[in-house]
């Protein structure tokens, strides 16, 4: 098996960091491909690999497998001796809910606090409307029913995907309960995620309107 992961700037796409973090965190071996975003090019090259035209896609020969849900369906089955998912059924139940509960979710928070791994830590908590609110104290909630040392005791496909989250409430300063700041500091932690974002650091492309918020 020779896997390929392509991937957006490490300094903005979220989507990209989560089967990325997930694959380092478990020892997967791959390789990797940045295709910065909204540069002349980049939609036709990831087009080649996709019918998306959009990052994350995981290549395994000539197959392609193309959003993050499936990547990490795909790999659960490719390497099953992996903690992608919790070996309980209903642990694996929940796991997979709380997954597709970000995918489609939290759109408010998403929008007032845009990710960017480059960004330094706000010294004051960024204010939030009350539907930013409510979308923080859902991702609380979660984050307080952590099994352990993550979500389900052992690093799986769960903490991958609220990994960006965890970014966002640290740089935006977010006001957070003992548990959830306890777990934000956990994933920050990840040896896979100091990585992706010294990497980002690293990168000359820029995105003004991202930077510039």
């Amino acid at each position: 098996m020779s896997l390929k992961l392509f991937i957006g700037n490490k300094a903005y796409s979220s989507w990209s960091l989560r089967p990325w973090l997930l694959m380092r965190a478990l020892d997967i071996p791959f390789s990797e491909e940045v295709v910065p975003l909204y540069v002349a090019g980049s939609r036709e090259r990831m087009l080649r690999e996709a019918p998306t035209g959009k990052v994350p896609v995981l290549r395994d020969g000539d197959f392609s497998v193309w959003d993050s849900l499936a990547i990490v369906e795909y790999l659960a089955e490719a390497f099953p001796e992996k903690n992608i998912w919790p070996r309980d059924r209903l642990k694996r139940a929940r796991a997979r809910s709380l997954c597709a509960e970000m995918h489609s979710g939290f759109q408010a928070l998403r929008q007032a606090c845009p990710t960017n791994f480059r960004r330094a830590r706000r010294a004051a908590p960024l204010p939030l409307d009350e539907a930013a609110q409510a979308d923080l104290a859902r991702i609380q909630t979660i984050f307080a029913q952590a099994e352990g040392e993550f979500l389900f005791g052992g690093l799986c496909a769960a903490d991958a995907f609220f990994a960006p989250v965890a970014t966002r409430l640290d740089v935006y300063a977010l006001e957070l309960a003992l548990a959830a700041r306890a777990y934000c500091d956990r994933v920050l932690a990840l040896p896979a995620f100091r990585q992706w974002r010294e990497d980002a650091q690293t990168e000359s492309w820029v995105i003004e309107k991202w930077d510039d918020l």
